[in-house]
């Protein structure tokens, strides 16, 4: 009996001590499992950073077509938008010289006739653009070639306007093409008068970027500065349009400014005043 108590407590003990064994097993597999499962999170960071160190050159490398054509055609989409509203600025830029030039006739019309009646004004002015293409100069000539649409209503002797002021007049049309003669051309003549003090002159060009201003009375009230304009005289040009500015004044001649920057133009404005028309109609009359 006393045996099988002692067996008994044995066997209770060694239950007891397989029992703390298995928890301690366990205890120590749930902490190893725990810590492989935390070396393996950072082993996959590790192989997932120097995957992407190694890659990303190479990402980029493949995107680099893709992002060169998706710039470019941006870039394309902005020069076509500025171009198109750079056209539409120089079209309402012309079209607001032109209005700035007429208000200018007006205004010393206005100023030269309101005392008079029975005045009637010059007929109203039409005008086409046209693209500079080529620049003629030597010492007999001084002009420029033009390109003008084929349905452009331009004929010998209408006036061109630069981005500010007179440069000239159709000297002959062919086609596509015009021939303008500048005011700074030797063969040029264009009566003017002084804005400021209405002395009146003749504008000759000598195939050099500054025409001069000749005669004109020795007593003459002229100064530098003052802004030349389109006399009217002769039928050519109508009156008012300024054409230069007077920078200097000399013993024997006077130097004359242009206000448009000839060489930098690239289109200019071919203007029908009507005048020219009339003039040639009344000299064919006179001479039948």
């Amino acid at each position: 009996m006393k045996r099988r108590r002692v067996l008994f407590i044995q066997l209770s003990q060694f239950r007891l001590f397989a029992r703390k064994l298995l928890i301690a097993a366990l205890f120590i597999s749930a902490l190893a499992l725990m810590m492989l499962s935390k070396a393996d999170i950072m082993l996959l960071n590790k192989v997932t950073d120097t995957a992407f160190l190694i890659f990303n050159p190479l990402i980029k490398v493949v995107q680099l077509p893709a992002q060169l054509v998706y710039d470019g055609y941006g870039t394309i989409k902005d020069v076509v938008r500025v171009y198109k509203e750079n056209k539409q600025l120089k079209k309402e830029n012309l079209e607001m010289t032109l209005l700035k030039n007429q208000v200018r006739t007006l205004k010393m019309e206005n100023k030269l006739l309101s005392g008079l009646l029975n005045y009637t004004p010059p007929p109203e002015a039409t005008f086409v653009s046209a693209k500079i293409i080529a620049e003629e100069g030597d010492g007999f000539s001084h002009s420029l070639i033009a390109y003008i649409d084929k349905d452009a209503d331009v004929q010998e002797g209408q006036i061109v306007l630069g981005s500010e002021s007179v440069i000239g007049r159709i000297e002959a049309v062919s086609g596509h093409y015009v021939r303008i003669l500048l005011f700074t051309d030797i063969n040029s003549k264009i009566p003017v008068i002084v804005e400021r003090s209405r002395e009146r002159g003749i504008l000759s060009g000598d195939n050099t970027t500054i025409p001069k201003l000749l005669f004109t009375s020795l007593d003459a009230d002229i100064r530098t500065g003052d802004m030349l304009v389109t006399s009217g005289v002769a039928g050519i040009f109508p009156a008012g349009l300024p054409i230069g500015i007077v920078s200097r004044i000399g013993e024997d001649e006077i130097d004359v400014e242009t206000i448009t920057d000839i060489p930098r133009l690239e289109y200019v404005r071919i203007v029908n005043y009507g005048i020219y028309d009339d003039v040639k109609r009344i000299t064919s009359e006179e001479e039948k």
